[in-house]
């Protein structure tokens, strides 16, 4: 009889050892965050990239890691995820660093550059070169962290009700403009405005604005821009490849389990390739589509204007590192790197001749 008894006794010690051993692995704890978007969950790439990223986590964690998305402006203003997040009011948002350049204007250059690079080479450098430390850095002093979730290939350089002949034309225009790009169009006289993209479409239709870039055509054309303004114009010379974020408060991050964190990172990097290619494969019909149905014209920016914009963001650089330290930091960290790249990617350069037939 006692034999038995410690036999079971022997069992049932090994039962509770493994259940405390398996626990981690099986019964994970419930976990609820509110994330919010700045960008719809109907506005093609940028808002089905943040549902995706939610799906992916919930799915992994059998349902037990549950990030709400919520459509922009549900909890916060959607250029205010910044201090929202920072003090605590909300755990995350799927935003851009480039929406807090009111903080911190160096913070556009870990979005997008003008005359940048391609996206392996833009990541390379924030992952692999020194740009996502230096990000990292300027967050840790608010709370915060972020992964990038999200990039996209080139944009066009705007919508205009009229024909713009040469880049002096653009003197006097007000257009909404995002990012150092707004710099450039700045200094050569033009009024910018940084709208969510849910403002832009009224604006520019009451006249707000005369002109706009926000993005790419599929999802220029769903926010209705080719109705109003009729000249698109190429290349997206303020926005080669463009990078986004999930912006998260440090200390909530900190207090997940070890396999929600990787569940994080891992969603976020699978975000930034799949809406990448996403977006590369679905331009050019509806470039087809918006001049044969819509009567769009597309324009191309000639490669006089093309200098005089790159000039102009040479002087942005050299003025703004000049009163801001930080900025001088980044865009000295960048552009350390593009030359050092540039053995590489120079040596690779190489132009298809069929596509000239």
């Amino acid at each position: 009889m006692l034999g038995s008894l410690r036999d079971w006794l022997s069992l049932s010690a090994v039962a509770v050892l493994a259940a405390s051993v398996a626990l981690p692995a099986t019964a994970q704890e419930r976990v609820r965050w509110k994330m919010q978007s700045a960008f719809g969950s109907q506005l093609p790439h940028l808002g089905p990239s943040g549902v995706r990223f939610t799906e992916d986590i919930k799915r992994m964690s059998g349902g037990k890691f549950d990030i709400k998305f919520h459509e922009p402006g549900a909890l916060v203003p959607p250029l205010e995820c910044f201090d929202a997040v920072s003090k605590g009011s909300i755990e995350s948002c799927w935003t851009t660093p480039g929406y807090h350049t009111g903080k911190y204007p160096a913070l556009a250059f870990f979005t997008t550059v003008p005359f940048g690079p391609g996206i392996g080479e833009f990541l390379a450098w924030k992952w692999f070169g020194g740009g996502n430390k230096l990000r990292d850095e300027i967050y840790a002093k608010h709370g915060l962290k972020a992964f990038d979730c999200f990039c996209i290939g080139p944009e066009t350089s705007g919508w205009f009700r009229r024909e713009i002949k040469d880049a002096e034309d653009m003197k006097g225009i007000k257009m909404r403009f995002f990012g150092l790009g707004a710099r450039v169009m700045q200094k050569l006289g033009v009024s910018t405005q940084l709208l969510a993209a849910a403002d832009i479409f009224p604006s520019l239709e009451r006249g707000v604005i005369d002109a706009t870039e926000f993005s790419m055509p599929m999802m220029d054309m769903q926010m209705g821009f080719h109705q109003i303004a009729k000249y698109n114009y190429f290349p997206g010379w303020h926005q080669q490849s463009s990078c986004s974020e999930f912006l998260m408060n440090a200390k909530a991050f900190d207090a997940l389990p070890d396999a929600y964190k990787a569940m994080i990172e891992v969603s976020a990097k699978a975000q930034v390739i799949y809406t990448f290619a996403e977006t590369e494969a679905m331009q050019f019909p509806l470039m087809a589509e918006m001049t044969s149905k819509h009567g769009v014209k597309i324009m191309r920016w000639s490669d006089k204007d093309l200098a005089t914009y790159e000039k102009v963001w040479l002087e942005v650089i050299a003025e703004d590192s000049a009163k801001d330290p930080l900025f001088k930091k980044v865009a000295d960290s960048y552009l350390d790197f593009r030359k050092r790249y540039a053995v590489w990617g120079g040596a690779q350069f190489m132009k298809p001749t069929y596509l000239d037939k």
